[in-house]
């Protein structure tokens, strides 16, 4: 019972505790909820105010701003004003300009109108004066046929054929003069610059005989060359192509053999054959290999040698091999090589005076007579030979028009053609320079006469260039221009029939035109 008493006061205390605690809260609530709302009425005041304050400043701004755009507008008022005036005043003036152009446009249409009318007055006048004059004309024109008896057509045909021949005449005269004066300038231009060149080139003569005959030491050593029943002589003429003549020329031997370079083979071999002693076919073959690799390095050698002098560099080693094989060539006894080198020193030195390239003209000089390296080998002038060689290597086109023209195979085109052309005729033509028998020369000489005075159209003929061209006069009331081309082909013909000769011979008729031909 007393636990139950216990319980029971324990849960009355509890529940008065409670109501208690209630109680306090709700008046702790009360008193917050009027600090609340005190605090709220404050903040309603302050806003109240502060809205009131910013309506009042809006209020002021808004008034300052309508001010100002009302300034603002009544400035840019103003401004258009002043523009309006401004244009008003303009135009006032423009209308009092374009006022009184009108009355200067008006014052002189009336004097154009004035003017207009005066020359329609002249041109009347002047149109009945023509014909006036025309007329006048006519009458005259109609007097002057009846006392002359000839048509005013006729008479203006007369007399513009009368002027026109005059013309025609002052015209060639003065052609002629200017031809005579460029002419005689130009040859004494030319005199000055091969004589330079003349001078100038201090070359040796370059003419030679090539040896074709090997000395012995004994004709003794002629039965060894030959061998047992020909077989040494035999070996010699297979392994070179050279042909031996042995016969009673004492203590000698005649190599006969149109290539030269092999001819120089041949005389190495036998020479070295004839020292060594032992001669047999062999030694013969050996020798005759070495010789042949000797003179191939020499013919390397001598092309190399003859660029180098001449100061051109990266030529083909083809074109080297043949220029060193000109080196085993002759024409009238003189070196081809250095004939060739002589020719392109003078075409460098006529070059130089001219303005043209040196470098080129020396080469063209170098090459000019490359055919003859091959030229027993292949048919043809020798010229065209070495025209087509340095097409095949590629060279410059200059160079080979040069070539092929310097013995005018083709007309010269180029100065550069013909400076090789009068470069090969002065090495070739200077005393000294090449040997030729005394009566063959004179014979050939006679037989170029004979031929051209054989024809009845001939009155006079002359041998000239050392028999390289003939001189033939024919009468010009017997021959034509056409005629003289004929007589000239004729006689070119004949002299290729009945002649035998290096090189060509150039045939010039001469009437009061020239006519050319060439023997080749």
């Amino acid at each position: 019972m007393e636990l139950e008493f216990v319980i029971i006061l324990a849960v009355l205390a509890l529940a008065g505790g409670g109501a208690l605690g209630f109680l306090l809260r709700h008046k702790l609530t009360e008193s917050r909820m009027a600090d609340a709302k005190m605090a709220a009425d404050q903040i309603i005041e302050a806003a109240k105010m502060e809205a009131e304050t910013i309506r009042k400043e809006a209020k002021v701004q808004a008034k300052d701003a309508v001010f100002q755009a009302k300034m603002d507008w009544e400035n840019e008022v103003k401004e258009q004003r002043r523009e309006v005036q401004a244009m008003e005043k303009r135009l006032v003036q423009k209308e009092e300009y374009l006022d009184r152009r009108s009355g200067q446009l008006d014052g002189r249409e009336a004097e154009l109108g004035k003017k207009e009318k005066t020359l329609v007055e002249r041109e009347d006048q002047a149109h009945s004066r023509e014909k006036e004059i025309d007329e006048v004309l006519r009458q005259q024109r109609e007097r002057l046929e009846s006392i002359s008896g000839i048509s005013a057509d006729e008479a203006k045909r007369q007399l513009m054929e009368e002027m026109v021949g005059a013309a025609r005449l002052d015209c060639a005269k003065r052609i002629k003069q200017m031809e005579d004066e460029a002419r005689e300038t130009a040859d004494k231009k030319a005199k000055e610059v091969i004589s330079l060149a003349i001078q100038r080139y201090a070359g040796d003569y370059v003419a030679e005989r090539t040896v074709s005959v090997v000395p012995l030491p004994s004709d003794e050593m002629k039965g060894r060359i030959i061998g047992r029943e020909g077989r040494n002589i035999r070996a010699i003429e297979a392994a070179t192509g050279i042909d031996l003549i042995i016969d009673d020329t004492p203590e000698a031997v005649i190599l006969s053999g149109f290539n030269p370079v092999r001819r120089e083979v041949a005389r190495l071999a036998l020479e070295r054959l004839i020292t060594d002693g032992r001669i047999h076919p062999a030694r013969i073959e050996e020798m005759v290999k070495k010789a042949a690799d000797e003179v191939d390095k020499s013919i390397r050698e001598a092309g190399e040698q003859a660029t180098f002098d001449v100061g051109v560099h990266n030529a083909h080693p083809d074109i080297i091999k043949l220029l060193g094989r000109l080196k085993y060539r002759t024409s009238f006894g003189q070196n081809a090589l250095q004939h060739s080198i002589e020719v392109a020193f003078l075409c460098g030195i006529m070059a130089a005076e001219l303005g043209l390239n040196v470098k080129q003209a020396k080469w063209a000089g170098l090459l000019h007579d490359l055919g003859k390296a091959v030229d027993h080998e292949v048919e043809g002038s020798h010229a065209v030979i070495g025209a087509d060689i340095l097409k095949k290597y590629g060279e410059n086109p200059a160079i080979i028009h040069a070539v092929a023209a310097h013995h005018e195979d083709e007309p010269p085109q180029t100065i550069l053609a013909v400076l090789v052309q009068a470069s090969d005729a002065l090495s070739g033509a200077r005393p000294g320079a090449r040997r030729e028998m005394l009566e063959t020369y004179v014979k050939r000489l006679e037989d170029l006469e004979r031929i051209g005075t054989s024809f009845p159209e001939v009155s006079s003929c002359f041998a000239i260039q050392a028999g390289r061209e003939i001189r033939v006069m024919v009468n010009s009331e017997d021959v034509s221009d056409t005629q003289a081309q004929v007589v000239a082909r004729e006689i070119a013909r004949k002299i290729e029939k009945e002649m035998t000769y290096p090189g060509q011979i150039k045939v010039n008729v001469i009437r009061e035109t020239r006519a050319v031909d060439y023997a080749r």
